[in-house]
């Protein structure tokens, strides 16, 4: 029998088997794996062990993926150069181009016999092509270029694709070990861990599971959380959400053969059936609107719906097993509703364009008019001339060679529209966009939707959280107080009583997350490597301190033996496990926030480790003298204590049980603890946050802290950061103080009372994940300020879902984030660390003032050439630039500029203005003057070159010259100097704030002089060896300077520009003021236009010429959106960022706190009727009050007792304002579930469904909704 790595090669069970078992669920999910002799003999069928995992062999590893495929589902496969290039061939302006070109080649080959040619045209005529041809190369250069932008984009964002698919990491047991491996490298047998947070990456069984919790809804459309258990529920499903607890399973299926992997192919073929069919449909409505105009409908609305139908069934068919064990009332709810929830959303996110995206396509759309128009009156101009001049006042007959003028007409009239549209719009914001996206990826900040780096350039407010973000996030415990001793240095095991010692190293030990753990640094003299939860690992680094290895600890019990898990969740605020003792009966550890566990205790280890009962006043006394001096230390308290259940005699603290105890009454059997010591934790703020803060506030930008951590925690880390200043007036809130002041009496939120709030708000302590929510909405919904306020929010926990969608741009902690806080975000911070925010508004704004700058220098050839070429028209009966010409101007403005100017780096003066804000001009006076300015000398220097030229530089006049003679030094003198001004003007366009200095910074941009010194060198050899091709005579050394002179000329004017008062300039001359809502007319038009397939009325060609460049803006930001949007993206290893039990969740909004300290219990009376009054002064006092109760303290600084004497205790700390109200009560803030999050595969599948629906409804409704299209 072959065997493979010493077992036999016949697995017990078939993939078909395992396919069919992944398609039960509930009690049937049950009876299944019942049916294969239960969890353990599934395991070894599947050769592998619940405990040690799988063996992790080369040999092993590849036999399972050719029997049971790898967790990969093959992408579609990227579109080929050839078919970019394709792609670009379809700009309707290039099309006309291409036709006028071939014509003109065609003409100049045509000779009649018939006509008497002139004998001097003959040599000429050997040139005739030569233009045509140009043209054709222009147009081939142009499309290659577009091609290769699309195709580096494209392998780009693939590149970035990969890498996020990469860095998404899972923990599962090989070897006995637990690793973390690549998700596209799970197996079929793999024992893996899940946790909080999780993003399951294959479908698995349930070996066990502590409170787990599932979201389901991506799959089915349940919204409602799935109770998951080995006997309740144990099929846990690829795609879903981890909302609460933890687990283990072993992996049954994966890659296509998992749930979501069947819909994703189901999905794949649905949607290419779709297009087919949606093709075939636009043939049948031709033909249909051919025979009858009334027919149209019919025909559109008897077909669509039945492939809707026919798909949706097809989907539900393929889908249906997924619901088919599910409770029977949710029976056959599950596609439609997840079709019908998510399809608005869906929708109405289509429809979200940023601010600058929609001002840019409203701009974008005007001056495709203007153009246009001028480049109908061009054309028009030139015929009429022309006919007038041959037919009227030469009286000449027709002759075909005639219509070659014609074409040479045409061309340049396409040529005029060639340089109006600017179709490098779209182009200076997807390369400035694509630039800083990979330019940010080294500072931190991973972009998930690509207009949310320019969004953030418009902050106004940030709220980020606490641990991770503004402090190290490397937690150490640095104070303890046990058996009544308070030591400011960490005790050795020796000085705590023996029995009290094995109970806290074993409740710390067994009472937290086995994925924590604590290694050993890479070298020898590195600090030891915090993985999983950070609060966690501080406890097991203060159990080393005591010189007791926790490991073997664990090793003794491990987590199979766990009778019972309390895994944190919003309401529980605490984290609880129960052992069974070794002589009978149990035993509950837990830990939490130092004032919520002391609530639940009623016993306490006092002098020498006596048991003494907790009374009441203790209590008090406890929290005053030792909990509030550590949380004014900037120190997070954690207590830990324990209740034993015994079958015999039970002790003073221990409780009789005759069975097992009721472990769902949680109530009862989390009371009456024994509290067994209180730690005080440091985690120092990071040392570059303070500067990062003040920069922040000198940039405009409010940075506001949201924590779950102590109010005094929070105030004493919120001054050390620099948030709290010392004279400004401001709040600092606990959540329950929040929220009383922002409900009304029937306790609803209201706006109004919320704008008394936010403002002068900087610290919201004790707080939710729901409080943050509505902090976030209350200040984008404040009409207080005169613009609406820009708002960042920081996240990492599964409950900030909610409050980082809201928010203009969400950050997820890419080290301490979950999966759900990732997908809800808009960029990733890959170093959960405070500065890179403020280098992400540093890009932001660097992209608004690049596209700014492209804008000011395109304008200002836009204007010159339509202007020059429409009046040397009207005028000359010529254009002064040939269309080849103007196609290489087109170049250089277009790609070229686009290039150089997009790429500047951002630098620090960019901090040092205020946010644009939402309604900001996109052309401010400065630009709209420097823009006309530039524009007046230009057209001045053309103009006197055009009319004078040939009398001041003597040289023969280019006026008036027939059609096919050759080109001319005076016409060649006007192209080469409109390129050198341009060329200079470029210079000039890198400032558009009026400053002085336009070369400063110059060489910092090699990209931007690398582009400049190759466009220069092109032009002098287009100019010296053009010829014919682009119509230019060579010029002299003297002509050639009078050209860089003129082009030199534009600095100089650009200072004189700079020194008029842009403050006396009418507001008239900015464009694109207002609110953003105005624009959302222009910004549906790309999407509009082409959706309806049957519309009666079609685009006319002049839409679509220009439409064409703005819709290429709309392509280019939105395949890479899609592309990233459809990974999940997990960053950093799983090691780092959570823990297998969720306690790090416990800090709600991301305190990093485990346990509830992040919330409201206590309500620390700080804020008094005439609070504001005393405001500043309280806020002061926290650091001297620090200093005065180390320095007053009577007893030796690291040793204090607390015991019977509140007398002593009382000078101690004497210097305390703050005093606390003990009667408060622990609040339940419910967890809310992040609504409408889908993971990458799901996301993508509802996407194209929606698509694919809104197609067809497009095309049933067209007839109804054309008269509203343009």
């Amino acid at each position: 029998m072959a065997t493979i790595d010493g077992r036999p090669a016949q697995y017990g069970i078939s993939l078909k088997q395992l396919r069919e078992l992944m398609e039960h669920r509930g009690r049937e999910g049950v009876a299944m794996i019942c049916e294969f002799g239960g969890i353990h003999e599934l395991c070894k069928k599947l050769y592998t062990s619940p405990n040690e995992g799988l063996s992790g062999s080369k040999a092993d590893e590849e036999h399972r993926r050719e029997t049971f495929g790898s967790n990969i589902i093959p992408p579609k496969p990227p579109k080929t150069f050839l078919t970019l290039v394709w792609e670009a061939l379809q700009d309707v302006t290039l099309i006309i181009l291409e036709v006028a070109a071939l014509v003109s080649l065609g003409l100049s080959f045509y000779k009649p016999a018939d006509e008497d040619a002139p004998v001097l045209q003959e040599e000429e005529e050997h040139h005739g092509w030569i233009e045509g041809l140009a043209i054709l190369i222009s147009v081939i250069v142009v499309v290659i270029v577009t091609a290769f932008n699309d195709y580096s984009k494209e392998r780009q964002f693939r590149g970035l694709q990969n890498r996020i698919e990469g860095e998404h990491k899972f923990s599962v047991i090989r070897g006995g070990e637990v690793c973390q491996i690549s998700v596209g490298d799970i197996l079929v047998g793999d024992i893996a861990q899940i946790k909080y947070g999780d993003l399951l990456p294959a479908d698995g069984c349930l070996i066990q599971s502590n409170d787990l919790k599932v979201d389901e809804s991506s799959l089915t459309g349940e919204s409602d959380h799935v109770k998951k258990g080995p006997d309740v529920d144990p099929m846990v499903l690829s795609g879903t959400h981890v909302m609460e607890g933890s687990g283990k399973m072993i992996v049954t299926a994966v890659g296509v053969n998992s749930q979501a992997g069947i819909i994703f192919t189901l999905l794949g073929a649905a949607v290419d059936e779709q297009e087919a069919e949606i093709k075939k449909m636009k043939k049948e409505a031709k033909k249909a609107s051919k025979q009858a105009n009334k027919s149209l409908t019919g025909e559109s609305d008897g077909r669509t719906p039945m492939k809707g139908s026919q798909t949706q069934a097809q989907a539900s068919s393929q889908r249906q097993p997924v619901s088919e064990g599910t409770k029977s009332e949710s029976d056959g709810n599950h596609v439609p509703q997840s079709s019908s929830t998510s399809a608005p959303a869906e929708t109405g996110h289509k429809k979200e364009k940023s601010v600058l995206q929609a001002k840019l396509t409203k701009l974008a759309i005007q001056i495709g008019y203007a153009g246009s128009t001028i480049a109908v009156l061009t054309v028009i101009i030139l015929i009429i001339q022309f006919c007038i001049k041959t037919f009227v006042i030469d009286e000449k007959p027709w002759k075909n060679t005639y219509a070659n003028n014609l074409v040479k007409h045409l061309i340049i009239g396409v040529t005029v529209l060639v340089v109006a549209v600017p179709e490098g719009l779209p182009l200076a914001v997807t390369l400035s966009l694509a630039y800083s996206v990979k330019k940010m990826m080294k500072d931190n900040n991973l972009v998930r939707h690509l207009d949310a780096c320019e969004t953030m350039g418009n902050a106004t407010a940030i709220c980020s959280d606490k641990t991770g973000t503004l402090t190290t996030n490397r937690m150490t415990v640095v104070q303890s107080y046990i058996c009544e001793k308070l030591c400011k240095v960490l005790p050795t095991l020796s000085d705590i009583p023996q029995h009290v010692g094995n109970l806290i190293t074993m409740g710390i030990s067994v009472n937290s997350a086995y994925t924590s753990n604590i290694m050993g640094g890479q070298n020898p003299g590195d600090l030891p490597i915090q993985v999983g939860n950070k609060t966690e690992c501080s406890l097991l680094g203060f159990v080393q301190a005591l010189g007791v290895k926790y490991q073997s600890i664990r090793d003794e019990i491990p987590e199979d033996k766990f009778t019972r898990v309390y895994t944190f969740n919003s309401v529980r605020k605490s984290m609880g496990t129960v052992i069974p003792r070794p002589n009978g009966g149990y035993r509950l550890y837990t830990k939490g926030a130092s004032e919520i566990i002391m609530k639940k205790c009623a016993f306490i280890y006092g002098h020498e480790g006596t048991l003494e009962k907790f009374t009441r006043d203790m209590q008090e006394r406890l929290i005053r003298e030792v909990i509030e001096p550590m949380a004014c230390d900037g120190l997070r308290t954690i207590s830990v204590a324990y209740r034993d259940f015994v079958p015999g005699k039970a002790a003073l603290n221990e409780v009789h049980i005759d069975g097992e105890p009721n472990w769902d009454d949680e109530e009862n059997i989390m009371s009456n603890l024994t509290c067994l010591c209180v730690v005080g934790i440091e985690d120092p703020v990071r040392p570059e946050v303070p500067d990062a803060i003040r920069k922040c506030q000198r940039a405009g930008i409010t940075v506001r802290m949201v924590t779950g951590d102590n109010i005094n925690t929070a105030r004493s880390i919120a001054s050390k950061c620099g948030i709290l200043r010392p004279n400004d007036d401001f709040l600092i809130l606990e959540g329950k103080e929040f929220n009383r002041r922002i409900r009304d009496t029937n306790g609803d939120i209201q706006q109004h009372l919320i704008d008394k709030v936010w403002p002068k708000l900087r610290v919201l302590a004790r707080s939710s994940p729901t409080d943050k929510y509505t902090l976030v909405k209350g200040i984008i919904d404040s009409a207080v300020s005169e613009n609406r306020e820009v708002v960042a929010v920081t996240g990492d926990g599964t409950n900030d879902g909610p409050a980082l969608k809201k928010a203009d741009v969400g950050f997820a902690m890419g080290i301490a984030g979950t999966d759900v806080a990732k997908e809800a975000s808009d960029i990733i911070l890959t170093d959960d660390n405070f500065s890179s925010i403020v280098k992400a508004v540093m890009w932001g704004r660097n992209v608004y003032d690049s596209i700014a700058k492209f804008l000011q220098f395109q304008l200002t050839v836009n204007v010159v050439a339509v202007i020059v070429a429409f009046i040397g028209a009207c005028a000359v009966q010529d254009s002064p630039l040939k269309a080849v010409q103007m196609l290489w101007v087109n170049l250089i403005m277009d790609t070229l500029a686009s290039l150089a100017l997009a790429t500047e780096l951002p630098t620090p003066d960019l901090l040092l203005r205020k946010p644009y804000g939402r309604t900001k001009p996109l052309i401010s006076r400065t630009m709209m003057k420097n823009i006309l300015g530039q524009a007046l000398y230009q057209l001045f220097i053309i103009f006197s070159l055009l009319f004078v030229g040939d009398l001041i530089l003597d040289i023969e006049s280019g006026r008036g010259q027939e059609l096919n003679a050759g080109p001319t030094q005076h016409f060649t003198i006007i192209f080469n100097t409109f390129v050198m001004m341009t060329l200079f003007n470029e210079i000039n366009a890198r400032k558009i704030h009026g400053q002085r200095n336009v070369i400063e910074g110059l060489l910092t941009n090699p990209i931007f002089y690398t582009i400049w010194i190759f466009t220069m060198i092109s032009q002098v050899l287009i100019i010296q060896y053009g010829k014919m091709a682009f119509s230019t005579k060579a010029l002299s050394l003297d002509q050639w300077l009078w050209c860089v002179f003129f082009g030199i000329g534009t600095l100089v004017w650009g200072q004189l520009i700079t020194s008029v008062p842009t403050r006396k300039l009418p507001k008239i001359l900015s464009w694109g003021r207002g609110h953003p809502e105005e624009y959302t007319d222009a910004m549906n038009l790309g999407e509009e236009r082409f959706d309806s397939i049957d519309s009666d009325k079609k685009p006319r060609a002049g839409q679509i010429l220009w439409i064409r460049g703005l819709t290429r803006l709309q392509t280019q930001i939105s395949v890479p959106l899609r592309v990233i949007r459809a990974f999940r993206s997990t960053l950093e290893d799983l090691n780092e960022r959570r823990s297998m039990h969720s306690l790090h969740s416990l800090r709600s909004p991301r305190t990093g706190m485990p346990l509830g300290v992040g919330h409201p219990l206590y309500n620390f009376n700080l804020l008094s009727p005439n609070y504001n009054k005393h405001q500043h002064q309280q806020q002061q006092q926290p650091p001297p009050q620090q200093q005065h109760n180390q320095s007053s303290a009577p007893l030796p600084l690291d040793i204090s007792y607390i015991d019977e004497d509140p007398q002593q205790q009382r000078t101690l700390h004497n210097g305390r304002t703050t005093s606390v109200n003990i009667s408060g009560s622990a609040s339940t803030t419910q967890s809310k579930r992040v609504p409408g999050l889908s993971p990458g595969f799901s996301e993508i599948a509802h996407t194209l469904q929606q698509q694919v629906r809104s197609n067809q409804n497009e095309t049933h409704h067209s007839n109804g909704q054309n008269e509203t299209r343009i």
